[in-house]
């Protein structure tokens, strides 16, 4: 029997949500948007209706298309009003972060707008069809596995700092608390909203009953959102970024956001030798690893590269048209990169879809009667370099999330992207590297340990030699090792496709939770 499709995502009900559609004549791209619906209420911390994404779609035979529906900020601050905006404490275990919640923390949203979008131009399933088993799942209710669990503890005090929020995420067992692995959680409101949806279209969300209920409420509650910010939200589609690598062709996100560029700026210093000679894990590959790493954290802080500083193809980088698409379209725009989750899916007949999508940790407003908990991504503290609500007005924000294809010479594909923040472009180069460098099976690639760089430290997963590590010890004076596989390092779920074999695989990351289905 033919497969029909693959998917891998952070879920197994994202997944299989997907692999539903895929069954019963959907294609990639109709599979995606049914995961994206079910990610709301499976990954209910990671993804929302109240937040925003990136689709990168390659029809199959067709030209690819990059579709931006991320957060936007509002068109106003109203200076001299009060804003509901606070901080809160995360615990970690081993660290605690802050952030930032409340209305004032809501950006302009735009998951809705990209799921309409993206079906009126590529799906072949009605609307009705793709949010059923979404729909199914929000009434009979999602039983908390472990990654979730921990997840919700770690931003525990969003979700229970109101009735509301406790209300609806709340565990039954222990009062005041966040339901806890092995609890069932169901959002009977969001069913009915995703009904609702389907059947009436965007406008409910962004000019009708749910645009007025938000855009109310925040002008009354200390939120900037307003009706305009919602009506006046665009969709935009863009050329995916383009490049080659060794032997394959990469189209990745482009600006205004800034994993694909940064990946951009590794792979060009890699340059064609790449990691030719060596091996993986070998102390060759670390320190090339980590030194292209170190230079590509300095383009992120500075933008300014000094060809000194670097081996290889440092020249390509100091074009002067590529700064200056990295310097204009990147600078000085809001940045959001915090808790994300991606959906990967290809079908038989070449339709490819990485799809990467995020609320932030959640504002802890949830609009009243939908189940829809807004972002929190004006809570960023990158976003505000000159002090909190000082963002530029009205402009779209700049995130880290990259989804992407690779393009094999034998017209393979594969179709990935990563959660992780910071960690994104890390993860995603070194699966790329795997791939291509290094020959890995898809599953392989994903698994093997992983670094990162960021501000003097070296972080890296158990699993490289001890002598590897010690070479390192002269190139980096800050290292940390992780005795396990950590969600810290990302999540890459991926989908291939090979048209010559006519083969289907797909492999979903551990450490976020990753699952992979075929149909």
């Amino acid at each position: 029997m033919t497969s029909k499709g693959v998917i891998a995502a952070g879920h197994e009900e994202t997944a299989r949500a997907g692999q539903t559609i895929l069954e019963e004549g959907g294609n990639a791209f109709d599979a995606a948007l049914a995961a994206l619906c079910t990610a709301c209420v499976a990954e209910p911390v990671l993804a929302s209706l109240g937040g925003g994404g990136f689709l990168l779609a390659h029809p199959g035979g067709g030209k690819p298309l990059l579709y931006d529906f991320f957060a936007q900020t509002p068109s106003h601050r109203g200076a001299g009003k009060e804003i509901d905006f606070f901080p809160i404490i995360a615990d970690f275990g081993k660290a605690e972060q802050e952030f930032h919640i409340g209305m004032g923390t809501m950006a302009t949203p735009g998951i809705v707008k990209g799921l309409f979008e993206v079906h009126k131009d590529l799906g072949k399933m009605p609307m009705a069809k793709i949010v059923e088993p979404a729909i199914k799942l929000a009434k009979d209710g999602v039983r908390i596995n472990r990654l979730q669990a921990y997840i919700s503890t770690v931003v525990e005090k969003i979700y229970i700092s109101n009735k509301t929020c406790l209300n609806a995420y709340g565990s039954s067992k222990q009062p005041g608390k966040l339901a806890r692995e092995g609890e069932t959680l169901a959002f009977p409101d969001f069913a009915d909203t995703l009904d609702n949806l389907a059947r009436e279209g965007e406008d409910l969300f962004y000019r009708g009953e749910i645009a007025a209920t938000l855009a109310a409420d925040s002008a009354h509650g200390g939120g900037y959102l307003r009706r305009d910010d919602l009506e006046c939200y665009q969709l935009e589609r863009r050329r995916p970024l383009e490049l080659s690598y060794g032997d394959a062709r990469i189209l990745t996100n482009p600006p205004p956001s800034t994993g694909g560029i940064l990946v951009a700026f590794a792979l060009a210093l890699l340059g064609d030798a790449g990691f030719a000679g060596e091996k993986f894990g070998s102390q060759g590959h670390l320190q090339h690893l980590t030194n292209v790493m170190m230079l590509t954290n300095e383009a992120r802080i500075e933008c300014n590269l000094r060809q000194d500083q670097g081996q290889g193809a440092i020249d390509t980088l100091l074009d002067p048209a590529f700064l200056e698409s990295y310097c204009n379209r990147i600078l000085g725009r809001p940045k959001a990169h915090r808790g994300t989750t991606q959906i990967s899916v290809i079908d038989f007949n070449g339709n490819a879809a990485a799809l990467t999508m995020s609320n932030g940790e959640g504002s802890a407003y949830i609009v009243p009667g939908t189940g829809i908990m807004m972002n929190n991504m004006l809570g960023e503290e990158d976003i505000n370099p000159h002090g909190f609500n000082q963002w530029p007005e009205d402009i779209r924000m700049c995130s880290m999330m990259m989804p992407s294809l690779i393009e094999g010479r034998g017209g393979d594909v594969t179709a990935l992207g990563s959660g992780g923040s910071n960690r994104i472009r890390t993860a995603i180069l070194q699966v790329i590297i795997n791939l291509i460098d290094f020959r890995m099976p898809l599953l392989e690639a994903i698994e093997s340990p992983r670094i990162h760089f960021e501000k003097g430290l070296l972080s890296l997963e158990d699993g490289f030699g001890e002598a590897e590590l010690a070479a390192l010890q002269g190139q980096v004076s800050n290292i940390k090792a992780w005795g396990e596989r950590n969600m810290f390092f990302g999540g890459v779920h991926a989908a291939r496709f090979d048209p010559v074999k006519g083969h289907l695989e797909g492999a979903g990351d551990l450490r976020r939770g990753g699952v992979c289905l075929r149909v």
